[in-house]
């Protein structure tokens, strides 16, 4: 649609541009250049609240990013920030299946911690409000260990949203949608330039409410969001950003943990499993979470090329998650009879979540001799609360898998009687970090270093202190015909709360480095990045393997994860593609394949906007491959390795679009020949159903 172009055309720059030439005649070499600095990356833009903190252009990164921006969510038809990744490389974006609960995106075989504008934004997996894409500018993935900018985290890299903020032209949309399973959605998206101050005051509406079914029956998707946020530049240098962020959504949980018998395996009876069948309690279920956001964005000019910048946040979740399933038995032990009866197991918790946070930093740009630098000096801290009051009844009715029915099952107030205080744990982290980008010539090096204080401390009760020392560097090289090759290495830590049995010692952090190499391609006279990234991650300090018995400590496993990552994305006239293929060994201290974890991945997504005649008609689509992944455990029958595969599966998407006057009509389909398939299948005896086919319709009204 018109605003693909639009808005990627003005902010999407690789350089900044060269000063107009005076001469009315230009030299060769000259135009050239000045042809080469208006060309643009599709694949959205890097700022200073940004994954890597710089609005260095990815093509000088020594790094794996990927960016899906909000053009990218309504071309695709994204429905979630799992949907969003769908076509990203080196990322699983739907590893336990279709949700309502959350989103569980993996990055390089491994959990991903979610940020928003620089800022830690979850705490566990039940305790926030999930986060809605029409509040967002888009989804980053920084790929790789990422310590030396934010801190404790995952090794396989992070996840970071960009907020919507106040911007210097007054406009607004209403959008209306309609899809399957009777989702129904209206939201607002107004910017307000304050008359007469244009660039010294902006404000910023963002609204949405939605009342949908899902594909699991008796699981809503409802949800209530308002954002606003208020931009002022008060004096030359200066600027000050408020973000409010208020959310309430009323669903339950779509992950049923359907038995593996009658699913991924045949019944005694023969009978099948319906994967989209309820297994809850109709009046007990729910997952219900209310959460409120306060942010402070704030940059301020010291000198020539010397500024003070940073972020602020208080946020507070609460979640009232309450689900009942058919009750697990051990691996490898079937869940129900040959009837389909399964003891039926309910689950409570009563959730919360308070954090206070900010991350502070001084950029500089100078030059030592012919070495130019740009130095971001930073302190990042923060303080999270979490409480979590839980009830657990183990088999406490009978439920049959193939015909569910919903007699008898406790109240909510029966089974609240057996919740206890679950512990309120605080934790207090501060780092120090200092990272220098260094350009001289061709060549662009990078280097970083960070001290981090972690206490994790439960009320009356233990109290853990761990530190870190983090450092990550890398190197690129600016060669001819747009071709970039690159390698660096980073670190990673995690603390492990804990103490070892076998040594009464604290348990140590987790630790993970990376070694990558790669090549960026921007070709020359083309809108395009091409991004080829192999990749070798270790975590240590793991639980000790299966095969290992007794052992110095319990922190001697080691696991590995390689991979291979091809990214392309490309804008040529009226045609937008987006192409990716990864293959990734992963194995845990076991050597066995990293659960849900697929080797092969591969995507391709067309987009092509008509002219002449058909102006304002857009149409495209897109195919998804994904691998099977395996899930190992031990027996409970026999103590044997078991393990339970699953096989993997393509899905189409299709995306047709017209722009008429101040309307933009779209309609989407997901999964357009309603595939069938398992994300998982876990040896503790369930399995995940994937996104079936969803189908949606928006018009939106642009003023």
């Amino acid at each position: 649609m018109r605003a693909i172009l639009a808005t990627t055309t003005a902010t999407l720059a690789l350089a900044v541009s060269a000063p107009a030439l005076a001469q009315d005649t230009q030299t060769t070499d000259e135009v050239q250049q000045q042809t080469d600095e208006d060309l643009i990356v599709v694949t959205g833009a890097m700022s200073e609240f940004g994954a890597v903190k710089s609005d260095t252009p990815i093509v000088e990164v020594a790094r794996s990013i990927s960016i899906e921006t909000q053009e990218d969510f309504v071309m695709k038809g994204a429905q979630s920030l799992d949907d969003t990744l769908t076509y990203t490389a080196g990322v699983t974006a739907e590893p336990f299946g279709f949700s309502t609960r959350g989103d569980f995106v993996q990055v390089r075989g491994l959990d991903a911690p979610e940020y928003r504008d620089n800022l830690q934004y979850l705490f566990g997996f039940y305790n926030n409000t999930r986060q809605d894409l029409y509040t967002l500018e888009q989804v980053e993935v920084l790929k790789g260990p990422a310590s030396v900018l934010y801190g404790s985290g995952a090794p396989g890299g992070i996840l970071n949203v960009v907020t919507k903020r106040p911007h210097g032209t007054s406009e607004g949309e209403i959008r209306v949608d309609y899809g399957s399973f009777d989702r129904k959605q209206i939201a607002t998206d107004i910017n307000i330039a304050i008359p007469g101050a244009e660039d010294e005051a902006q404000f910023r509406f963002v609204g949405l409410y939605r009342d949908a079914d899902s594909q699991i029956e008796e699981v809503k998707d409802n949800k209530f969001v308002i954002a606003p946020s208020f931009t002022a530049r008060p004096a030359p240098g200066t600027e000050i950003t408020i973000l409010a962020n208020y959310s309430d959504q009323e669903s339950d949980t779509a992950h049923q943990f359907l038995p593996v018998t009658g699913t991924l395996f045949p019944s005694a009876s023969g009978q099948e499993i319906d994967p989209y069948v309820y297994h809850g309690a109709p009046g007990f279920n729910t997952y219900d979470t209310q959460s409120f956001a306060l942010s402070l964005i704030f940059e301020q000019e010291l000198a020539k090329n010397v500024s003070l910048e940073g972020i602020g946040r208080y946020m507070r979740s609460d979640a009232d998650y309450r689900q009942a399933w058919i009750a697990f038995t051990g691996n490898g032990v079937p869940r129900i009879d040959a009837a389909g009866n399964g003891g039926w197991t309910f689950y409570l918790a009563e959730n919360r979540s308070e954090q206070m946070a900010f991350d502070v930093r001084v950029r500089a740009d100078f030059a030592t001799g012919p070495i130019e630098h740009e130095l971001l000096a930073g302190i990042q801290y923060q303080d999270v609360f979490t409480d979590s009051d839980t009830a657990y009844l183990y088999a406490a009715g009978v439920l049959n898998a193939f015909d569910p029915q919903y007699q008898n099952a406790p109240t909510v107030e029966q089974v609240r009687q057996f919740k206890g205080n679950g512990p309120r744990n605080y934790v207090d982290a501060t780092g120090y970090y200092l990272s220098d980008t260094m350009s001289v010539g061709d060549f662009v090096a990078t280097a970083g270093v960070r001290f981090d204080d972690v206490t994790n401390a439960v009320e009356n009760g233990a109290t853990q202190k761990d530190d870190a020392a983090s450092v990550s560097f890398g190197l690129l090289y600016r060669g001819p015909a747009g071709i970039s090759p690159y390698a660096s290495y980073a670190e990673s830590f995690q603390p492990v709360i804990g103490v070892d049995t076998i040594t009464n010692q604290q348990l140590k952090p987790q630790e993970g480095r990376q070694y990558e190499v790669g090549v960026k391609w921007q070709p020359v006279g083309v809108r395009a990045l091409v991004t080829l990234a192999a990749f070798d991650i270790e975590i240590s300090n793991l639980p000790n393997p299966n095969s290992l018995v007794g052992g110095a400590s319990q922190q001697e496993g080691v696991s590995k994860v390689r991979g291979v990552e091809f990214e392309a994305n490309a804008l040529l006239g009226g045609l937008r593609l987006d192409g990716n293929v990864s293959y990734l060994d992963a194995e845990d201290p076991n050597g066995l394949p990293l659960t849900s974890i697929s080797d092969w991945q591969a995507s391709l997504f067309a987009m092509y906007e008509f002219a002449g005649a058909l102006d304002g008609f857009s149409f495209g689509g897109g195919i998804r491959y994904v691998g099977g992944n395996e899930s190992s455990g031990i027996s409970a029958l026999d103590n044997s390795l078991l393990t339970y595969r699953v096989d993997g599966r393509t899905v189409g998407d299709l995306s047709a679009g017209y722009d008429f006057g101040a309307f933009e009509l779209r309609v989407t389909a997901r999964n357009v020949t309603d595939e069938d398939y398992f994300s998982v299948c876990l040896v503790r005896g369930d399995c995940f159903p994937g996104e079936r086919r969803s189908i949606n319709g928006s018009l939106a009204f642009n003023f």
